[in-house]
């Protein structure tokens, strides 16, 4: 997988949220609201080459007291919101 280019992360009141940069991903129809943790892997691979769910579920047991069936299973969840935003290709 590989985010997409054009997409960063902000803070907005708060939130941390997706905002797509330049004119040719300019869509408001579709926000994107990140939790903690899912910012925490926006940041870390947002721009790498490629990263793969293995690769965020490592960062996230890394971070996070959480086991690796458990940081799998989010990061497949995850990797397949991020998919159907339309910021990341396979």
């Amino acid at each position: 997988m590989k985010a997409k280019s054009g997409f960063n992360i902000r803070t907005v009141c708060g939130e941390n949220m997706i905002v797509a940069e330049g004119k040719e991903n300019i869509d408001f129809s579709n926000i994107i609201s990140m939790n903690e943790s899912s910012a925490f892997l926006w940041k870390k691979l947002q721009h790498r080459e490629s990263f793969s769910v293995n690769d965020m579920a490592a960062l996230l047991q890394e971070e996070y007291d959480v086991d690796q069936a458990t940081a799998i299973k989010d990061s497949q969840d995850l990797a397949k919101k991020w998919f159907d935003a339309g910021i990341i290709n396979d």
